[in-house]
This record gives C-alpha cells, sequence and structure tokens, in this order.
C-alpha cells in the first residue's frame, strides 16, 4: 500500500509540475507523505511481530526450564 502511494504520488507531483498545476502537484506531495507514513507503519508492525515471537520463544524456553528442575 504505501510503495504505491508513493509511486503516485511522485507521478502526480511531476505531471504538476509539468503541467503548471499546483493543485495536482500539493495532491501528490499529500499522497506521497500518506505513502510514506503507511510504509513506516508497515515496518513498524512487522518490527513489532517479531518482537512478540521472539518473547514467545523465550517464553517457552522459560517453561522448559523450569519443568526440567
Amino acid at each position: 500500500m504505501g510503495l504505491m502511494e508513493q509511486v503516485k504520488g511522485k507521478a502526480k507531483q511531476a505531471v504538476g509540475d509539468a503541467t503548471d498545476n499546483n493543485a495536482l502537484k500539493t495532491e501528490g506531495e499529500a499522497q506521497l507523505d500518506k505513502g510514506i507514513e503507511e510504509t513506516k507503519e508497515a515496518e513498524a508492525r512487522a518490527k513489532a511481530q517479531a518482537h512478540e515471537k521472539k518473547a514467545k520463544l523465550h517464553d517457552e524456553q522459560q517453561k522448559l526450564a523450569e519443568e526440567a528442575r
């Protein structure tokens, strides 16, 4: 999602520049910014999921160690 928004935003900016259409250029800038934020969100979500999996693994290791006593 984020990457496509960035590509569309950049394209609108370029067309807006070429045609001297400030509204289209501004729309492209906003769409580009939206895409950047969506990409950051997706990256943060993936990182959080990785941390959750790592924590779960440590929890399982702890349980196995407790059972081995």
